[in-house]
């Protein structure tokens, strides 16, 4: 006869979250920002769980409800806070957030007590590379969620492509591509034809409504983020020798 199978167990796991640092807690400041963003107000990300980093936001009263909403319209769902006083910490609490330490966002998955080892297993990959073989027609969007991504099509003006990794496009880029979505800072974009509205890494971004460059303008090209001694981040791009 089997065992029953027990009514409820407690695993220690180790999942993925967005890490939301807030300098600010006034709404108007912080619309503007998502605004700006990639995606600007549509849904970027696709419910995936966040924790509000709070140590930078000061100790004023925040607009929780506005603020939620704010997150879950850019498709985040916050769970969580860390950092930020005692008296910001529960207001958040009051709110429906948990309290975090920051170093359990770093601490490796907890053991259950009384499980067997598992048997080892064979390693798989982080994730599989998209690759899309169809053109992109403005208005369509494309995300490679966890790894990278390759267009072997034109992805047209007024489209966008997305990828945790970088983005490779064997073909004109005439749209927005945003590499490095959660935060990967090497990550970097790949086009044998530029021509883009848009290029973001890791958040930091250019636009090109003044029209390009004329050495990156319909060149291949390249682009990654370079950091500099005492700078922040920024975009370099270069054109790409591909003989």
């Amino acid at each position: 006869m089997n065992a029953p199978a027990k009514a409820i167990e407690f695993k220690g796991t180790s999942l993925s979250v967005v890490s939301v640092v807030l300098s600010t807690l006034d709404m108007a400041a912080l619309e503007a920002a998502v605004a700006a963003m990639p995606g600007g107000k549509r849904r970027f990300f696709d419910g995936d769980a966040a924790v509000l980093d709070l140590g930078a936001a000061g100790e004023g009263e925040a607009d929780w409800p506005a603020l939620l909403d704010l997150l879950r319209d850019y498709g985040l769902e916050p769970v969580g806070q860390i950092g930020g006083g005692v008296a910001l910490a529960e207001a958040a609490r009051r709110a429906g957030l948990v309290t975090i330490a920051a170093s359990e966002l770093a601490r490796p998955a907890r053991k259950a007590a009384a499980e067997p080892a598992p048997a080892p297993a064979p390693a798989v990959p982080k994730s599989a590379t998209l690759i899309v073989d169809k053109p992109l027609r403005s208005g369509q969007r494309v995300y490679a969620r966890g790894g990278d991504l390759i267009l072997t099509a034109m992805v047209s003006a007024g489209a966008e492509v997305i990828a945790d990794g970088s983005i490779h496009v064997y073909a004109p880029l005439r749209g927005r591509a945003l590499a490095g979505a959660v935060g990967d800072e090497s990550a970097r974009v790949f086009a044998t034809c530029f021509e883009a509205e848009l290029v973001s890494i890791a958040g930091v971004y250019r636009t090109f409504e003044q029209g390009l460059p004329a050495k990156l303008a319909r060149q291949p090209v390249q682009t990654w983020l370079e950091k500099a001694a005492s700078s922040p981040l920024s975009l370099r791009m270069e054109p790409l020798a591909l003989s």
